[in-house]
């Protein structure tokens, strides 16, 4: 697991830098960058890590549920029931995900701890 994540970083840094490059080029407020991205990632169906990456960047801005909920209301009658559905999925996958993940590195802590 650590060689795939020793391999992966430099696509996730890539894809920060990609990300604060494109809030230091908008002429938008950084929250609302990140609302405009969510509501391109749904338009695009983009998978599930794409909103996880976006949507931590969005929390670190103080951006919340409500904030993504009101995206994807603005949204539906543009891209359709369908897209927002698809979407709402890919969001929850990302979240389960990131849950996952926190609650895997917890449990290494304490296996260190442990030791």
């Amino acid at each position: 697991m650590s060689d795939a994540s020793a391999d992966d970083a430099p696509v996730l840094d890539l894809l920060a830098r990609m990300t604060a490059d494109s809030l230091d080029a908008s002429t938008l407020d950084p929250d609302t960058v990140m609302l405009v991205r969510l509501a391109a990632l749904v338009a695009v169906g983009a998978p599930p890590v794409s909103y996880a990456l976006n949507i931590d960047v969005g929390a670190e801005l103080g951006l919340d549920a409500d904030d993504i909920r009101g995206v994807l209301t603005a949204i539906a009658p543009i891209v359709g029931t369908a897209k927002v559905a698809a979407a709402t999925g890919s969001i929850v996958r990302a979240l389960a995900a990131e849950i996952e993940l926190a609650d895997l590195e917890i449990a290494l802590l304490e296996d260190e701890d442990d030791d």
